[in-house]
């Protein structure tokens, strides 16, 4: 046995003894919970219960994608699809369901690039070569000051 294993069982001999949960952990410097997990694994399985257990999870939640959809992911992705749309089509044409994320790692793991969307054209912007009232200004200062001088102040204001 080692150290682990001989300080556990000594907390539930201990429990067994006193039978009072709240004093064993103030005793001991551990929590209930702690406790009494302890205490049902030895009364299930006796001292090998004491043993420290694998956190490894029973199952993956995260289940892998095999050949065949990630074959899928990669024709679609061909055709110049994106996430969302893969994820339809998937759904469509296979039946198969998988999440967006799962597709965008599969496409990283891939080296595919990230679809370019081709940008709108903007329309032109405005600039004005005197003060428009109630408008946004694209002029510096200076050059509303220039242009005020050339054309006269707005409203009778003083320029400076």
């Amino acid at each position: 046995m080692d150290a682990e294993v001989q300080k556990r069982l000594r907390w539930v001999e201990l429990f067994r003894h006193i039978k009072n949960c709240s004093v064993v952990c103030l005793k001991c410097g551990i929590s209930r919970p702690t406790l009494r997990k302890w205490v049902r694994r030895f009364e299930d399985e006796g001292t090998e219960g004491l043993a420290a257990k694998s956190r490894k999870p029973k199952s993956s939640p995260a289940t892998k994608i095999l050949d065949q959809p990630r074959a899928w992911i990669r024709e679609l992705r061909n055709r110049s699809l994106g996430s969302r749309r893969i994820q339809s089509e998937l759904k469509r044409a296979y039946d198969f369901d998988v999440s967006r994320t799962t597709i965008d790692k599969v496409l990283k793991a891939m080296d595919v690039k990230p679809l370019s969307r081709p940008r709108r054209p903007r329309k032109g912007s405005t600039r004005y070569a005197r003060l428009i009232l109630g408008r946004i200004e694209s002029l510096s200062h200076d050059d509303q000051l220039a242009t005020w001088r050339r054309q006269g102040c707005p409203d009778d204001r003083r320029c400076r």
